[in-house]
């Protein structure tokens, strides 16, 4: 293999497949990239085994088409810290040397046989949509999924098409966000698709223009999107995802409308004095007005006041502070709306059109 490249274009398709390559692993094979250069283009192929990816650089000068696989981190300080405009890749000997003006690195390589297949991408089957959409459902949803051990299930993103519509479900069992859009030429899934949260955060980052138009496909053990140049595939959670629609309230006895920034400031500005022990602020609700009350044992309390708009009787209800606001963050509206029963049901937070956040009460001593 012998090719001639932008650096630039390799520094970054080098930095996206170190997403996804492990800096250390039990099988020394997924440590490293592997270079496929043919035609006028050259693809880096990366997989941890849950996640894959085959980024493509275009306009790249073949002079000796071939693979070539070399460590991935090295690679990319290497590549990183040159200060040429273009960079020489040529394999000789089993090694590759990268090289660019005066300055120059060989690395060992290994047998290109003994690298993992990475998929490719199937065209028919998938949907297609705005890359910028996609993103903002992602972030509008991974962030509530659940971090520390128990249910396998709940350590991904829910994703299903239904009636031509994409739905993004996240739950770690005290909260659950729900986004959703409208997509064309979607099919029903016969079976919903649960992603691990890395594997959305690597779809996210290959997006570069959120204008472009990306490809969805459901796999029977992965789900595979498409960009201009990027192919990434995570492999699915097997586990059985919450019934998610049995924890969205329908109705609702108690309704408040209120300015997002300013309710998120006064979260936080009560938020303070509450300790990990008791991380919880209390909303009294009454015509016109929001009260908010924390406190702590040690640190003392804090009280806060807005206007709101009230429909319902005087109420009160208490949430883990970070919880809320963590919704509100991806929220992009002036005014959001909390509808609840009573202080023991749980708290929907309509942040969109096609965006609700749910979050269990705290009981808390009056």
């Amino acid at each position: 293999m012998k090719v001639v490249c932008d650096r630039e274009k390799l520094r970054e398709g080098l930095a996206i497949v170190n997403s996804v390559v492990p800096a250390k692993s039990p099988k020394p094979i997924l440590e490293n990239v592997c270079f496929v250069a043919v035609d006028d283009a050259l693809e880096l192929l990366g997989t941890d085994y849950e996640a894959s990816i085959r980024f493509r650089i275009e306009d790249v000068d073949v002079q000796e088409p071939g693979p070539a696989v070399i460590p991935a981190r090295v690679a990319l300080d290497f590549v990183r810290d040159l200060s040429g405009d273009s960079v020489t890749l040529t394999t000789k000997d089993g090694n590759c040397l990268i090289t660019s003006g005066a300055d120059r690195c060989e690395l060992v390589t290994i047998d290109p046989d003994e690298f993992p297949v990475i998929s490719r991408f199937e065209g028919s089957g998938t949907v297609s949509m705005q890359g910028g959409t996609f993103v903002k459902l992602v972030n509008q949803t991974a962030f509530a999924a659940a971090r520390e051990p128990g249910r396998y299930a709940m350590h991904g993103v829910l994703t299903e098409i239904e009636n031509d519509t994409l739905k993004l479900v996240a739950t770690d069992g005290r909260r659950l966000a729900l986004a959703s859009t409208p997509v064309d030429g979607g099919q029903d899934t016969s079976r919903p698709a649960i992603v691990p949260t890395k594997g959305m955060q690597l779809f996210c980052r290959v997006i570069s223009d959120p204008l472009d138009q990306i490809q969805l496909h459901f796999g029977e053990n992965q789900l595979g999107l498409k960009t201009k140049n990027a192919e990434i595939f995570a492999r699915l959670i097997d586990g059985e995802f919450p019934r998610y629609s049995q924890v969205v309230p329908v109705d609702a006895t108690n309704t408040m409308e209120a300015d997002r920034e300013l309710f998120s400031r006064k979260l936080r500005l009560v938020a303070n004095v509450t300790g990990d022990e008791a991380r919880a602020v209390r909303l009294k609700l009454s015509k016109g007005q929001l009260e908010l009350f924390g406190q702590s044992t040690g640190r003392g309390e804090a009280t806060a006041h807005m206007e709101v708009d009230f429909k319902g009787k005087s109420a009160e209800i208490a949430f883990n502070p970070d919880y809320v606001i963590d919704g509100l963050k991806s929220c992009d509206l002036d005014q959001i709306r909390l509808e609840f029963n009573e202080k023991t049901s749980p708290g929907k937070f309509c942040l969109g059109e096609n965006y609700v956040y749910i979050v269990m009460p705290i009981t808390v001593d009056v």
